[in-house]
């Protein structure tokens, strides 16, 4: 036997219904909906309180969309008159398939988050829009689980961005892994873990990980750590530096700019760098290093390209793209570059 609800649940119960079984793709008859009530929600209720209550929807601001159809239909005294139906509801979402699925992307691509995490997330994602979205994602259920994640991270997080909301200071250790596989607290000199105090300014996302973006009171540069190897966070009393008081960041924290001399988030000082480069990479070299790149002295097969990078980045990207690229400036990279390569060359050279 059904049990009819209290009528106040109504609307609320149709706006489910909206939201789960409806998009414009599937749109649901005022009898649908009567159906739907009645045998998930165990409530009944006539073809006109459905319209009333999707009216009052309507008029609290939800894009519930339908059409009007003109009919004549005859009253209790035989008299016909005009009346206005209305069919194909649905419910316009907040976000589209296609911004779904760059989320549930974006959680994937993630290599803070562990599989179980990023499971409840993409369940969390799925359930912005309708039941025949997650149709279309199930396969993301056989995502692997090679890496190894700081279960405190999104605690972590919590923690920063409140600090950096209220311009306090944090303290917290910083860790390798090991070859036991875990987390291991910096030392200093003497065998002590070290306790890092940091003015903490913003968090960024790069090459997949979250990263701290802060200053130490004694240096006049950003430093950039992994939140996911930081652990016994602490917010403290003392208020933080002001950002402008940071050499060369009197206007504030450049986003773009940082992360473009930054790709591989290390800290210190940024250079100029001049490269002779492949013309063919022109695509991957404005992909690194963003538009304000240069590029001259343009030939049919090569071109050189000036960028401001951090060094000990601009040391990693270099190797990775030896067969492509030739440091050209400044001359101390460029040494550093050359004994690499033979350091290199002499790992792999086998005297028979």
């Amino acid at each position: 036997m059904v049990t009819i609800q209290a009528k106040k649940l109504m609307i609320i119960n149709i706006l489910d219904i909206l939201k789960k079984y409806s998009d414009e793709d599937h749109r649901l008859s005022q009898k649908d909906i009567a159906d739907i009530l009645k045998s998930k929600y165990e409530m009944v209720a006539d073809r006109k309180a459905i319209k009333r209550n999707i009216m009052n929807l309507i008029d609290f601001g939800y894009d519930i969309q339908y059409s009007e159809k003109v009919r004549n239909i005859v009253d209790k005294n035989g008299n016909e008159e005009e009346t206005v139906l209305l069919s194909d509801f649905y419910l316009n979402s907040d976000f589209t398939d296609v911004e779904l699925r760059l989320l549930i992307d974006g959680v994937l691509s993630s290599k803070n988050m562990p599989h179980t995490h990023q499971k409840k997330l993409i369940e969390k994602i799925e359930n912005l829009s309708n039941k025949y979205f997650k149709s279309k994602v199930q396969y993301i259920r056989s995502v692997s689980d090679n890496s190894i994640q700081n279960k405190e991270l999104f605690y972590i997080i919590e923690i920063l961005d409140e600090a950096i909301s209220k311009n306090k200071k944090v303290s917290f250790y910083y860790n390798e892994y090991g070859t036991d596989k875990k987390l291991n607290p910096k030392k200093n000199n003497n065998g002590i873990e070290k306790e890092y105090i940091v003015n903490p300014y913003q968090m960024a996302v790069a090459n997949g990980r979250y990263y701290l973006i802060c200053n130490y009171d004694k240096y006049e540069n950003m430093s950039n750590y992994r939140v996911d190897k930081i652990s016994n966070i602490k917010i403290l009393k003392e208020k933080r530096k002001l950002i402008k008081e940071v050499k060369d960041y009197k206007d504030g924290l450049n986003m773009q700019k940082h992360m473009a001399e930054h790709i591989y988030m290390f800290a210190g000082e940024s250079i100029r760098v001049e490269m002779q480069a492949k013309k063919y990479i022109v695509s991957e070299l404005i992909d690194w290093f963003g538009k304000n790149i240069e590029f001259r002295n343009e030939t049919e097969d090569e071109i050189v390209a000036v960028v401001n990078i951090n060094k000990n980045a601009m040391r990693r990207w270099a190797l990775q793209y030896a067969l492509h690229v030739r440091i050209t400036q400044p001359q101390e990279l460029v040494d550093i570059l050359k004994k690499d390569i033979q350091d290199a060359y002499n790992n792999y050279y086998f005297d028979f």
